[in-house]
């Protein structure tokens, strides 16, 4: 029958939030459309718990069986936090009809204000840690709550610097927080907040220089709460794994690789830690003892794929005893596993890859374009026909994993060869070419589509028949190849992409411009060089046919990025079609919106491409 995209857009996949103590697994699943927390008993009988109007996340409350809803309206991000309880009902009747989802009207709420954004950031089994931006709209207070009383304590010792996560230690004195560096795109930085010193004395203590361009994220609580555990770049190419001791304030690098970028895991009692390394966008999981970083033993995996989500959905039991992955693969759409870290093995709880049984997708090749300034682009090619697509990521600081993806495996059905780079601003590559796109070198990665372009007849594909597809800044590269390269392209498709920095920065979240100046340039010093990048100014030059597809509840980049430029370029004749979705945010979440944006997007390009 083959894997056409009617049937790719079906495939149900699943993920990994948390794990409890009974080995219960908190999942999201989009069986019903968008993202919907289910739960996976040990025996892998499935409970559903909400029925919600959008996608949602959460967390248990160790020791109790209540669960922290993280939710936002039609895809605002403004996320509030709700509590579900769980009765034995929930718990004993897998699968039952009788068992109803949770409505929004059935969750309890916690943190409510529909004006802000409550971001939940850990929960122990007495308090939780959210990032709230209610103070004034632009920064990202810390707050830690007593889930039995609802008292609060709003730390603001930050000022106006993007707080992007915090983590408890064990014995409840400090908070870790991560930091955005407010002078150095793609920097972020770890801070100790002593919880000991009287509401409103708090004060930051670094860890890490808030001034050095690295990246150091993903702090882990050692269990005596005398030292933490984290990600770092600072001082090397390629992030490895680094140990801070409180008592000396001294850091020490544990793990660390040459040529790939790592991430750790500690378990909550410190026995292990779990490591993935970043091969190209695929992953490689080994276990470490966290004393002396020695390697101990390997996780395999079923199939070579990436743990997605670094950070957010890997999951140690409180007890250790295993560690809940989320998994996706070219040919694994999206499951949860359940690692067992002292036997090492590893086990499937769902099962995406059925929904397509023999008619396996498509696998990568891998490919190192050469630029005409001597830099190598990675890519990866799924072959198809003698027509290209290639998808640009967004970010731009983000990495094309090797991820299934319906969009790329549909085009390779509907008979087009799929290009999917890594091109400069890339994470993944090392530190040198994550920042090769910052502030005025913007263009050098707009530039790489145009020697991705050139090397296609190394890969046997009509030049002449190319089109870019891209989302969010992966639209903007669309744009902007459209409009600086507009003999080269023959189509573009443009999902939730910028027209405009200058607009963009103008008409975003007053908290995504604060971040993203750090990334484009700011208005006030950079205006003349935005205006000049910015694909909307040399509206003129473009002559390809374009597709634009946007949520109108886009909080990142508002629908009148959309608007103007699809307003300019009919308003010249030129070919045009924008679609827009009432109840989408940055993107298409809602499976029902996919199954009728995509197959128009799909039949303009075979119109444009044969």
């Amino acid at each position: 029958m083959g894997l056409d995209l009617k049937r790719l857009l079906d495939v149900r996949t699943y993920q990994a939030f948390d794990v409890d103590e009974e080995g219960r697994v908190l999942a999201g699943s989009d069986e019903t459309g968008s993202t919907q927390l289910i739960e996976i008993a040990p025996d892998g009988d499935v409970t559903r718990l909400t029925a919600l109007p959008s996608r949602c996340s959460g967390r248990y409350i160790p020791g109790q069986r209540l669960v922290i809803v993280s939710h936002d309206e039609g895809g605002n991000e403004r996320l509030q936090l709700s509590l579900l309880p769980l009765s034995s009902e929930n718990s004993e009747n897998s699968d039952s009809e009788n068992a109803r989802p949770a409505g929004l009207d059935d969750l309890r709420p916690l943190v409510y204000d529909p004006r802000y954004i409550h971001g939940l950031a850990d929960v122990t089994a007495t308090r939780l840690c959210y990032l709230t931006n209610r103070r004034n709209g632009v920064a990202f207070d810390p707050v830690i709550r007593d889930i039995a009383t609802g008292a609060e304590r709003q730390l603001e010792t930050l000022g106006d610097d993007y707080c992007a996560g915090a983590v408890l230690s064990p014995d409840g004195r400090w908070l870790a927080l991560t930091i955005l560096s407010a002078v150095t795109a793609n920097a972020t930085h770890i801070a100790l907040v002593d919880l000991a010193v009287p509401p409103g004395e708090e004060r930051l203590t670094f860890v890490t220089p808030p001034d050095a361009p690295a990246l150091n994220r993903m702090p882990h609580w050692t269990p005596g709460s005398d030292a933490l555990i984290f990600t770092s770049n600072a001082g090397r190419e390629f992030l490895g794994v680094a140990k801070y001791d409180l008592g000396t304030g001294t850091t020490r690098y544990l793990v660390r690789d040459d040529g790939f970028d790592l991430a750790a895991w500690l378990s909550p009692d410190g026995a292990a830690l779990l490591i993935e390394r970043d091969d190209n966008g695929a992953s490689v999981l080994t276990l470490h003892d966290p004393a002396t970083g020695e390697l101990s033993g390997d996780l395999p995996l079923p199939v070579a794929g990436t743990v997605t989500a670094v950070g957010l959905v890997s999951r140690w039991a409180p007890d250790s005893r295993a560690i809940a992955l989320s998994i996706s693969s070219p040919q694994m759409p999206g499951d949860v596993l359940l690692a067992d870290t002292a036997r090492g093995t590893v086990t499937p709880l769902t099962n995406s890859a059925s929904a397509y049984g023999d008619d396996a997708p498509v696998l990568p090749e891998f490919h190192m374009v050469p630029t005409p300034d001597g830099q190598r682009i990675p890519l990866r090619v799924y072959r198809g026909g003698k027509s290209a697509v290639m998808i640009v990521h967004g970010g731009p600081e983000a990495q094309a994993r090797q991820l299934f993806n319906p969009v790329e495996q549909g085009l390779v059905a509907a008979g087009h060869t799929v290009l999917v780079p890594n091109v400069r601003g890339s994470t993944g590559y090392g530190k040198r070419w994550y920042q090769a796109d910052d502030g005025r070198k913007r263009l050098d990665s707009v530039n790489d589509l145009a020697a991705l372009h050139a090397y296609l007849p190394q890969l046997g594909v009509d030049q002449d028949r190319a089109a870019l597809w891209g989302a969010s800044y992966g639209g903007y590269m669309v744009l902007a190849g459209l409009a600086f390269q507009p003999g080269l392209w023959a189509a573009g498709v443009d999902i939730v992409g910028i027209a405009s920095l200058v607009t963009f920065l103008e008409n975003t979240s007053a908290y995504r411009r604060a971040y993203r100046e750090r990334e484009y340039g700011t208005l006030t010093h950079d205006r003349e060089f935005l205006q000049e990048a910015s694909p909307l100014t040399h509206i003129d030059r473009m002559t390809a046919p374009l597709f634009i597809i946007h949520g109108a509840n886009d909080p990142r980049v508002p629908l009148s990025e959309a608007e103007q430029i699809h307003a300019a370029l009919t308003g010249r004749g030129r070919e045009c079609e924008l679609l827009v979705f009432g109840d989408e945010g940055h993107g298409l979440a809602q499976r029902r919106n996919r199954v009728d944006a995509l197959p128009k997007a799909f039949a303009f390009l075979a119109k444009h491409l044969g």
